[in-house]
């Protein structure tokens, strides 16, 4: 499973494609300023629940957020609760 990334001006998302145009998961997030990145919301089909995708959009953000030099907001509950669990993303907070 592949996470990708797209960006359209201060709006993105990390998301797992479907076959159809609707992804069958995604993360978005806005950008605040040009170095703060607020994640907004995270959304997983039933079709993947369970198998860790919404983490993994998470660490890629985090990723990305790193090579980027970016910090991140998470509004979202879900980020929030693994930004909560896993200090070692934290350094991106």
């Amino acid at each position: 499973m592949q996470i990708e990334h797209q960006q359209n001006g201060h709006k993105g998302s990390f998301f797992v494609a479907g076959a159809e145009q609707a992804p069958l998961a995604e993360m978005t997030y806005s950008m605040a300023g040009t170095n703060k990145m607020i994640i907004d919301h995270t959304e997983v089909s039933d079709q993947l629940a369970g198998q860790g995708v919404g983490k993994k959009m998470l660490l890629a953000a985090v990723d990305y957020a790193r090579q980027n030099n970016l910090k991140i907001l998470p509004l979202c509950p879900f980020a929030k609760s693994v930004f909560d669990k896993v200090a070692e993303i934290r350094d991106v907070l």
